[in-house]
């Protein structure tokens, strides 16, 4: 019998108006809804197949090595929940590689996270909708929720399983972000442990939750007036608020580095001289600038010139998750 498999493929997102904290944490139900843009050319491609895997575990290789320990844990456990649904009890073969830096900051596991569950529950049968999809991928990380759509998203919180899911949100403004990477080593805290870490001790947290459902009511609202200046403004406060809170956690989360200091004030500067540009940062050291599209290239061109040593790209607006090929 040929063993059932699927091939599919998700792209990065990164927010803008951020998730950091889970109110279950089992089920990955955030403690506030989130916006975010997916990005062209950050694409993981993942195929699946209920072949047997490797006897009595999990076959998992990622971006050509052999998954182990935590890595091989995260993923199996997303398998089970698939084999669960779905009725299959075979173990499987996963081959996953990726264009985006594993745990650097750059929403890796998003696109994981997002193509392994298109992949996964197709090779398992499952027929499932997008919404049903993006509920799915969000068990495996929160932000691969988002990464089921295309261009802006919105991550409805929810109360349980069946209500925190994302959607697409129209936009008609002209975007892009520059994404600043200043280091491409694997973060020092996990994000899970980060965020466990800022909810239980840090007592700017409460806050920070308050204004991230005024922010998003704001950055939905700049969208629906298509006003690129507001949605920045508002994008990078929600961000330099996530991280306060990170800071004054006990001990302080810590992910910046002094580059990335110097990268804000380049910002900043560059914002005063009437180039539109804000900056957000995700659970790392690198920053990533939202601006207009017709003014992307001109940006990038400026940071290259301006943060020397820093690789620069340029990421427009990307679509959703593509399954690519199944096998029958």
């Amino acid at each position: 019998m040929t063993p059932a498999a699927a091939r599919a493929s998700a792209n990065a997102n990164i927010a803008l108006i951020k998730y950091w904290g889970k109110v279950e944490e089992s089920l990955t139900v955030p403690t506030t809804s989130s916006l975010s843009l997916t990005l062209d050319g950050t694409r993981t491609t993942t195929t699946v197949s209920f072949d047997g895997g490797a006897g009595d575990v999990d076959a998992v290789t990622i971006n050509g090595s052999h998954a182990e320990g935590t890595a091989l844990a995260r993923v199996s456990r997303f398998l089970d929940l698939v084999r669960a649904r779905s009725g299959l009890a075979e173990r499987a073969s996963v081959v996953s590689s990726s264009t985006v830096p594993l745990a650097a900051g750059l929403a890796s596991s998003a696109a994981g996270f997002a193509a392994l569950a298109a992949a996964a529950s197709r090779a398992a049968g499952m027929d499932l909708d997008d919404r049903e999809l993006s509920r799915l991928a969000r068990r495996g990380s929160g932000s691969a929720a988002r990464s089921v759509f295309g261009s802006l998203v919105l991550w409805n919180a929810g109360v349980d399983d069946a209500t925190s899911y994302a959607e697409p949100v129209e936009c008609g403004l002209d975007l892009a972000m520059i994404v600043v990477v200043l280091s491409d080593g694997r973060k020092s805290v996990s994000s899970r442990r980060a965020m466990r870490r800022t909810m239980s001790t840090s007592p700017l947290y409460p806050a920070w939750v308050e204004a991230s459902g005024e922010d998003l009511r704001a950055a939905l609202a700049a969208v629906r007036a298509s006003d690129l200046e507001r949605l920045g403004e508002v994008a990078e406060a929600n961000a330099l608020g996530m991280h306060a809170a990170m800071m004054a956690s006990r001990p302080a989360v810590m992910y910046w580095l002094p580059r990335t200091v110097q990268v804000l004030h380049t910002i900043r500067s560059m914002r005063e001289e009437g180039h539109p540009v804000w900056a957000t940062i995700d659970a790392g050291p690198n920053v990533k600038v939202l601006t207009r599209g017709g003014s992307a290239e001109q940006v990038a061109a400026l940071l290259r010139e301006r943060v020397p040593g820093a690789s620069v790209s340029v990421r427009y607006p990307g679509a959703g998750v593509r399954v690519e090929e199944a096998a029958p």
